[in-house]
């Protein structure tokens, strides 16, 4: 009787154990997400009206060129100061190493929008994607680190949605100045100066988020192993290797961050060097069309693209817990595959564009992303999280940083958008596979 009475025992919500504390650590990193959506979205959806105002006449003729250079440079910033920052939360504290980053490139994002010419814009936005680079990987471990099992998932999702609403912002800010055109031709310094104000938001983490009682305890117990039953090399017990060399010291840390690094190459990638074009691909759709006022089917496109993501984002942490790592992942990029050959092959209108476009950004942006903010954090130690977490993020904008600069060359060389995009998809078909060779981390407790 009393096995029957257990098993048909209702089973306890995932927000049961959830506290005021739980949501106070998650808004904060939340809100720095957004505000690193916002300027990641604001700089793609400013590119047109930003390379006119930056370029000189004889470099007009190399737009494509130098429009990905101005986003390659700024994901180079950002892998490197990522890989940076992300190290250094390990050593100084995740929520230390979160203040600085979000006041630091609040700043040097206002900055931005004083720029006269294409060097003086790359240089900023290098440094800028230096200090924005490490606010993620330090959110990620400490939300994963401070929330429930049962709820870590979904709080996980939720934080890799303040990306999308960041993006959101960006895009109904933009689509507002285009159609009232309160500057004209200088609209996207607006955009750089609202990106200023996170600056102030660093009062809010000062007082209300504690730092992680999981990543103290590591350290005061001196729990320098990479992943769940290892320990520090025999004579330095008592010594802390470097974090960074510690993930590669251990033959399955190594190998896991291998495999997850190259998941998040194709995520990045996909995202960078396929959909950061549906703007531009949009603009040719509606010349080729002759629709009236472009700029708000490109606006109406950039915002329906986000919305799908959001969704994604919010429903990520039920799906995967549901389905599993794996089957997720492969999900996933099979939708990335599938919906950037009906964008770029399929849509012939800017009306087609605006029903695909949602469905596109659910994988491409949404679900692609969201793994990375989920799955990596449950394969690694307390000692090592944000390390390894920012390592399999930003070492592959350190790869896949010049895949811009390389697909606005193709964009030339091929006459077209639509055939370097759908070059550069096939690199889901990798996403597809490598999942089946990680553990399945569904329903278990993080490595301690």
């Amino acid at each position: 009787m009393q096995t029957e009475n257990t098993l048909a025992a209702p089973r306890v919500s995932w927000r049961a154990n959830l506290t005021a504390k739980h949501w106070r650590t998650l808004n904060g990193a939340f809100m720095g997400w957004i505000f690193d959506g916002y300027e990641a979205l604001a700089l793609i959806v400013i590119l047109p009206s930003l390379m006119q105002s930056v370029l000189t006449p004889e470099q007009m003729g190399s737009r494509p060129i130098y429009s990905g250079l101005v986003i390659g440079i700024t994901l180079l910033g950002w892998g490197i100061g990522g890989l940076i920052g992300g190290t250094m939360a390990d050593y100084v504290g995740r929520k230390r190493m979160m203040m600085w980053s979000v006041f630091l490139y609040a700043v040097l994002t206002g900055f931005t929008a004083l720029v006269h010419d294409v060097w003086q814009l790359s240089a900023l936005r290098f440094v800028t994607g230096l200090a924005m680079g490490s606010e993620w990987s330090t959110g990620i471990a400490l939300v994963a680190e401070t929330w429930p099992k049962e709820a870590r998932s979904k709080g996980a999702g939720f934080l890799q949605s303040g990306f999308g609403w960041g993006t959101l912002i960006a895009a109904v800010i933009w689509y507002f100045l285009g159609e009232f055109n309160p500057f004209g031709a200088d609209n996207w310094r607006v955009m750089f100066l609202v990106g200023a104000l996170p600056a102030f938001f660093v009062l809010y983490l000062r007082r209300g988020v504690d730092e992680s009682e999981k990543w103290i305890e590591a350290v005061r117990n001196k729990r320098w192993g990479a992943t769940e039953g290892s320990t520090a090399p025999a004579g330095e017990a008592g010594k802390r290797p470097f974090t960074l060399t510690q993930i590669f010291r251990e033959r399955e840390a190594a190998r896991r961050i291998a495999l997850t690094t190259a998941l998040s190459i194709v995520t990045i990638v996909g995202w960078w060097a396929v959909s950061s074009w549906l703007p531009v691909y949009t603009g040719a759709l509606a010349a080729a069309g002759h629709v009236e006022n472009p700029q708000r089917w490109i606006s109406s496109v950039n915002i329906t693209y986000t919305i799908g993501a959001i969704v994604a984002y919010m429903a990520s942490g039920f799906i995967i817990d549901a389905v599993g790592r794996r089957w997720f992942l492969f999900f996933t990029f099979a939708g990335s595959l599938l919906t950037t050959v009906m964008a770029y092959a399929w849509v012939g209108t800017v009306q087609q564009m605006q029903i695909v476009a949602p469905i596109n950004g659910f994988f491409t942006l949404g679900c692609a992303f969201a793994w990375l903010a989920i799955y990596p954090a449950e394969l690694f130690t307390a000692s090592v999280r944000s390390t390894s977490v920012s390592f399999v993020f930003n070492s592959a904008r350190l790869i896949a940083w010049f895949f811009p600069i390389l697909s606005g060359t193709l964009i030339k060389s091929f006459g077209g958008v639509a055939q370097a995009a759908l070059i550069f998809g096939s690199v889901y078909v990798l996403g597809m596979v490598l999942p089946w060779f990680l553990p399945e981390t569904k329903d278990q407790d993080l490595p301690e």
